[in-house]
């Protein structure tokens, strides 16, 4: 019962068959072979346009990168404050920028208000030197705590950012969850709401270590190359990367291993709510469940078998926990059984 993280699960049989079919031979490195550059089409061809893509090793490398591309002298990004990009980066975002900073909004269950938004970046008047100027927004798609911005929320932070001419990136880490949530494209989650730069994100949802970014701003193409670079990210045999996400991509993989990966979400969601021992902090939209349980019970629950972790409380959120009592956070993904979750919820029934 390993509900701990998607990031626990292993790769999925067609992307190590896909990895193990271009094992041999020999390719261009550097991300120039034909494989490679099948791969960057098919990027285009599934977001409607031309894209630039650039493949990463992981999500701290693509969230850095990608709001490094916007970097300026006092630039300041502004993020949820319980984004992975300011709680869980290690100041890497600020690293590769060489000391831009994150600016914290606040907004209920891990969504940014747009009010706060608007205020915060209004705090910085880009012609003060001495405060700083605006130089990105980030939103989280799906958010830390498994909720969803619609469409019309990403216009809406979008409209901001661009009335203050700063791009809006998407870190996109369980991007197919929110896609096939929400039941729309990857272009109307994205560049058609505004999106310039996108963090996708490959390895939660089956894939072996895959990650992307994808640059809707093709005029940062060649800096990002550099960027890249530099941040040591850029693969020799990259076609590895490449070949896990043809197979990611092919008959729709990426959106059938989200699917299942919410669905096993709202299977545990609604055998939380049917115990007698654990409460439903509120209804998950992707594939991460929260839950209030005391921690008596949550220890007997772990040492059953079931792996999971206890959680922050989030902004705005206005449940009630017992001084005996957690929020803990469960994680399905492509990997999680229905036996599992079943058998999970025998043990809550009480």
């Amino acid at each position: 019962m390993f509900f701990a993280s998607d990031n626990w699960a292993g790769a999925h049989p067609n992307i190590v068959a896909g990895l193990s079919a271009n094992a041999d031979g020999f390719s261009t490195a550097y991300g120039d072979g034909a494989l490679d550059q099948a791969v960057y089409r098919r990027f285009s061809e599934i977001f409607e346009r031309e894209v630039a893509v650039f493949f990463v090793a992981t999500g701290t490398a693509a969230n850095s990168l990608s709001l490094t591309a916007y970097n300026k002298p006092g630039g300041i990004s502004f993020a949820h404050r319980e984004s992975h990009v300011i709680e869980d980066e290690c100041g890497a975002p600020e690293y590769f920028s060489g000391g831009s900073r994150l600016h914290a909004i606040d907004g209920a269950l891990g969504k940014i208000d747009p009010h706060n938004l608007e205020r915060s970046i209004g705090r910085f008047a880009p012609e003060i030197v001495h405060w700083g100027r605006p130089m990105a927004v980030s939103i989280t798609q799906s958010t830390e705590v498994g909720t969803i911005y619609g469409l019309n929320d990403i216009a809406a932070i979008s409209a901001i950012a661009k009335k203050h001419s700063v791009p809006l990136h998407m870190d996109g880490a369980r991007f197919a969850n929110a896609l096939v949530a929400l039941d729309t494209t990857p272009a109307e989650m994205t560049w058609k709401r505004g999106v310039d730069i996108l963090s996708f994100g490959g390895t939660k949802n089956g894939c072996w270590c895959a990650e992307a970014i994808v640059l809707f701003d093709l005029d940062r193409a060649k800096e990002l190359a550099f960027l890249r670079k530099r941040a040591a990210q850029l693969f020799s045999k990259s076609r590895f990367v490449a070949a896990q996400f043809e197979a990611y991509f092919k008959d729709g993989l990426w959106l059938d291993t989200a699917r299942h990966a919410n669905a096993m979400a709202a299977r545990l969601a609604a055998a939380i709510e049917d115990s007698a021992t654990a409460k439903l902090a509120w209804l998950p939209q992707a594939n991460e469940v929260f839950a209030v349980i005391k921690k008596g019970e949550a220890e007997k629950l772990q040492a059953a078998g079931a792996a999971f972790y206890d959680w922050h409380r989030p902004h705005g959120f206005d449940g009630h926990i017992g001084e005996d009592e957690l929020l803990y956070r469960f994680v399905t993904s492509f990997a999680t059984t229905a036996d599992e979750v079943d058998r999970f919820g025998q043990l809550i029934a009480g």
